[in-house]
């Protein structure tokens, strides 16, 4: 164990601790708030500036740990861009177009400087060059990873600690396998959002704003594509995407829930996990503890998928996907009559 990455946590951990309450006066300042609606389960008007508190935690470690002196330029200016998208964001609230632009050149950056698949391996068959595709797909990547997070942010401490879930089996990951530039980076991340969980697990002082779930989401999918560097095979794909488990089935289940109620699939509602826990009569904080407890369920089953064979892995994915469909049924994560797989279930066994 590197102690010099432990105190670079560490000394993350205490700035967040330390900047988030100016940060929060400073939100306040610029008009850098969340007003409740309809749609929103928070009741007053909060400071939504938190990622720049995090930002700013993750600037310290990284300074104090020396992986500054790593390669990581492009990788630094990546996550400049994608802050001034989150802070103007938060300020006044950019279209979508402009968000997504400013996250493609930041995605641009990080491909420009190397960072990219080149291979992909493919059980069976074998490896195959990607060719000009590598550009796309390793962008493509990187927006879709930075936007997982966001889409999950809609109750106290929820972004940030499945964050710090995600971050944490990333980071055991890397330490398994020896990467100590993943297993650092992570390590400051987890420093950062445990010192903003403070002031934003419920009832929160502060959120994260699009500064924080912006960031944080192209956080995990820089360490992911390190992770995943040059050459990968079609299961190690799948790795992140299980280890985000709880963005993807939220959002997955969101798209089918339009498309049954015959809605546009962009179209807001408030039918999202966390909706449908409160309703069900959970609490705040217990609603949250939830889904923390699927994010671990989650996080164990990509580390078990990434250790076994590949008839082990077929069986995971099935098990999760099987899971995932009786929670979404039993919740009514689709609508309360949208359940085909019970329904099956009743048919087979002849129970009502």
């Amino acid at each position: 164990m590197n102690w010099i990455l432990i105190l670079a946590s560490i000394a993350s951990f205490i700035t967040v601790l330390i900047v988030t309450p100016f940060v929060i006066k400073l939100a306040i300042k610029i008009g850098a708030t969340d007003k409740p609606n309809s749609r929103k389960v928070h009741e007053k008007v909060m400071p939504r500036l938190g990622g720049l508190a995090i930002f700013i935690g993750v600037m310290v470690g990284f300074y104090v740990s020396g992986l500054y002196k790593e390669q990581v330029t492009a990788i630094s200016i990546g996550a400049i861009v994608i802050i001034a998208i989150g802070i103007m964001d938060d300020m006044m609230e950019l279209s979508a177009k402009t968000k997504l632009l400013g996250q493609i050149i930041a995605a641009a950056a990080v491909v420009a400087s190397g960072l990219k698949i080149d291979f992909l391996t493919i059980p069976f068959i074998g490896m195959f060059d990607l060719g000009w595709w590598t550009y796309p797909i390793t962008i493509l990547w990187i927006v879709g990873i930075t936007n997982a997070i966001n889409l999950i942010d809609g109750l106290d401490g929820l972004a940030a600690g499945t964050s710090f879930i995600v971050i944490t089996t990333i980071a055991f990951m890397a330490g398994i396998a020896g990467k100590a530039l993943i297993f650092g980076l992570a390590l400051i991340l987890l420093g950062s959002i445990l010192g903003f969980l403070f002031y934003n697990f419920h009832p929160a002082k502060i959120f994260m704003g699009d500064t924080g779930a912006l960031f944080l989401g192209y956080g995990i999918a820089i360490l992911s594509l390190l992770g995943l560097f040059k050459s990968v095979t079609l299961f190690s794909f799948i790795v992140p995407i299980i280890i985000l488990g709880v963005p993807v089935f939220d959002t997955t289940f969101a798209i089918i829930r339009r498309i049954v109620n015959k809605r546009p699939i962009s179209s807001p509602d408030k039918s999202h996990l966390h909706h449908r826990l409160l309703a069900l009569g959970l609490s705040h904080r217990n609603t949250v503890l939830a889904i923390y407890g699927l994010g671990v369920i989650f996080s164990v089953s990509a580390v078990v998928f990434s250790r076994t064979t590949l008839w082990g892995s077929v069986l995971i994915i099935f098990a999760l996907l099987v899971v995932t469909e009786i929670i979404a049924e039993v919740i009514g994560l689709v609508h309360v009559k949208y359940r085909p797989f019970m329904a099956i279930y009743r048919k087979v066994t002849g129970r009502q």
